[in-house]
């Protein structure tokens, strides 16, 4: 969908709102709170950013870029006027509906999806939102949509407050946290040791995972194999080898490039899989998972 920068504005040092309507005025499509849009930044490239404004009835779309990396970077550099190609509003970080409550945690730019959490459920939530000090972007939209806000910018302090926060939700509370994987970690060891059952905790990461890679077999369905060097992708490998694997963004967040696993353990980078599609193992994004072990079987 094609469409024009209606604003662009830096709420925070090294982050930009950027604000988007359709090209030709027609309405924009209502979201779920914690959708995000693909943005097409280059030829072949998409980088997925969240949606933070109205989500019911929006006349714009509303996203914070942070200047990190190519297209991040490309988006800092558009002005009001220019178009910008983005995908339809996607969801992988929604509400659970029957929550009588809701706790939004965040870290660093992990604000924008809590954001739109917060402006839907606004007294029914609490939000807990760590950041590097004078990096504090939306801290003012938060407070103008929820009553309930702590900002901390040290860890001490971030801990504190989550045990509190953890320790006087009621009954039928759900969590929701989104940042750096250290931070989504830290929040789930936090809510197990309070007692909150893994099925009431939802994250989303915003960056798929840099651990160090080692290399890996891909055997395919057609009886091929595929070696897949430390350093390359899935997917790359697999079109050195003239194999095309359907795909669009590239960091594991749009689906695209979903293949079924037929057998072997899978180290799930993606942005994409719930954790029970993880725990069944029968499929990996190409473009970042990898083989937890010697190699993975595909359907390819």
């Amino acid at each position: 969908m094609l469409t024009t920068v209606l604003d662009t504005v830096t709420i925070a040092p090294g982050v930009r709102r950027v604000v988007l309507a359709s090209v030709d005025g027609s309405a924009l499509e209502p979201f779920v709170p914690g959708s995000h849009v693909l943005v097409r930044c280059a030829i072949d490239r998409y980088n997925a950013y969240s949606l933070t404004g109205e989500c019911r009835s929006p006349t714009s779309y509303s996203i914070s870029v942070r200047a990190q990396g190519v297209g991040s970077s490309w988006l800092h550099e558009r002005r009001v006027g220019d178009t910008v190609d983005i995908s339809t509003p996607r969801s992988t970080f929604a509400p659970v509906l029957s929550a009588r409550r809701h706790l939004l945690v965040a870290g660093g730019i992990g604000v924008t999806p809590i954001l739109s959490h917060a402006g839907e459920h606004g007294s029914a939530s609490e939000v807990l939102y760590v950041h590097k000090p004078g990096v504090d972007a939306h801290v003012r939209d938060l407070r103008a949509v929820c009553d309930d806000v702590t900002v901390v910018t040290d860890r001490e302090h971030f801990v504190s407050a989550l045990r509190e926060s953890l320790r006087r939700q009621p009954l039928g509370t759900h969590l929701y946290v989104c940042g750096p994987g250290g931070l989504i970690d830290l929040v789930h060891v936090e809510a197990a040791g309070a007692g909150w059952p893994r099925s009431r905790c939802h994250h989303e990461r915003f960056a798929s995972t840099s651990a160090p890679t080692r290399p890996f077999e891909l055997h395919l369905s057609r009886g091929l194999t595929v070696h897949v060097p430390s350093h390359r992708t899935a997917l790359d490998a697999l079109a050195e080898a003239g194999i095309i694997v359907p795909n669009l963004c590239r960091h594991g967040v749009c689906g695209r490039c979903r293949t079924t696993v037929l057998s072997g353990p899978i180290e799930h980078r993606d942005l994409y899989l719930t954790e029970d599609e993880r725990a069944e193992g029968d499929s990996m994004m190409v473009c970042v998972s990898r083989a937890a072990g010697d190699g993975v079987e595909l359907e390819l």
